[in-house]
């Protein structure tokens, strides 16, 4: 396999995504299963409320079939491939769960945090097991040749990863194509990453996600036709963490994901802030609820943030290359 064909699961990733897109937007109107806009969110999401959800089953189908048939088909190691394969689906499931309580049963807020909790730490320990047989990674690569040695703690490392980025994008996943366009971008450095250090099997899963990526947006972009839900936001975040610690580069997750860690600390300080004083330090969190309490469209806000992960992104790829 060499590199130009990484197209051809970029392209058979699109491919299935966007063809699947319009069947499923029919099935989930049809049967009226629509998203529930959250008591707390912006007034004006409300128009929202109605608009089919669990978009992201397309993207983890697109994923798993162009990543598992490219690397059979190419006669590559395929053990790398399917460990991220599975990560991708295993964290999409318990998403997919999340995404059945709110819009089968009606039941707003899914699963319980104590539920989704055990059910990624479980599943980022299955990783960790996974990732173990195949290297020996106990040290933390960090810029500029410095490296943090875990060792039989790097398993809790994992955990935290898994956990905190899936977390993260799921936080993200709040307006019309911006977890699709951010995670576009985060999955195209690591595409470069991985070629960088001639890991093609793992450069094959991230062109397969990026492909999916585009075939999902076109039908997510504002006005959304579809949302991703957790089934799709969940199974990114694992994904980059995933692909992270494969390529031992876990520290360029934290400016590659710049926005998905902007996102995450604007929540806890906003309930850190409220909890020790009564005051909000945003008008609303996450923070791009904030930009839109201020006045900013989703196109704006979408293009904004797209355009800081791609700042970061090349800021990372400089530093590592």
């Amino acid at each position: 396999m060499n590199r130009i064909e990484l197209l051809y699961p970029f392209i058979l990733g699109g491919l299935i995504a966007a063809g699947l897109m319009p069947s499923v937007i029919r099935y989930f109107k049809k049967k009226q299963l629509g998203q529930v806009t959250r008591e707390e969110g912006p007034s004006w999401h409300e128009v929202k409320s109605g608009t089919p959800t669990m978009g992201g089953v397309s993207i983890l189908i697109a994923v798993s079939i162009a990543s598992i048939l490219f690397s059979l088909l190419f006669e590559l190691e395929t053990s790398l491939t399917l460990l991220l394969v599975f990560i991708f689906i295993v964290y999409a499931a318990i998403g997919f769960l999340d995404d059945y309580i709110k819009v089968i049963m009606k039941r707003n807020l899914g699963l319980t945090s104590l539920q989704k909790l055990i059910g990624q730490i479980v599943a980022a320990i299955l990783f960790y097991l996974g990732v173990s047989q195949f290297t020996a990674i106990q040290v933390v690569s960090l810029p500029f040749g410095i490296e943090l040695n875990f060792g039989i703690f790097y398993s809790l490392f994992v955990v935290f990863w898994l956990v905190g980025f899936s977390n993260a994008t799921n936080l993200t996943d709040g307006l019309d194509g911006l977890l699709a366009s951010t995670g576009f971008i985060a999955y195209a450095s690591y595409t470069i990453i991985a070629i960088w250090q001639n890991q093609l099997e793992v450069a094959l899963f991230t062109v397969s996600v990026m492909g999916a990526l585009i075939g999902f947006f076109i039908f997510n972009k504002k006005p959304a036709k579809i949302f991703m839900g957790d089934v799709g936001s969940l199974a990114l975040g694992a994904g980059l963490a995933g692909v992270s610690i494969i390529l031992n580069q876990e520290w360029t997750l934290l400016l590659i994901g710049l926005i998905f860690v902007i996102e995450t600390a604007s929540v806890m300080l906003q309930v850190s802030s409220f909890k020790l004083t009564g005051k909000r330090l945003f008008k609303m969190s996450p923070i791009h609820h904030h930009f839109e309490m201020i006045g900013w469209n989703e196109w704006k806000i979408v293009i904004v943030f797209s355009v800081i992960t791609l700042i970061s992104s090349l800021l990372t790829l400089i530093i590592v290359y």
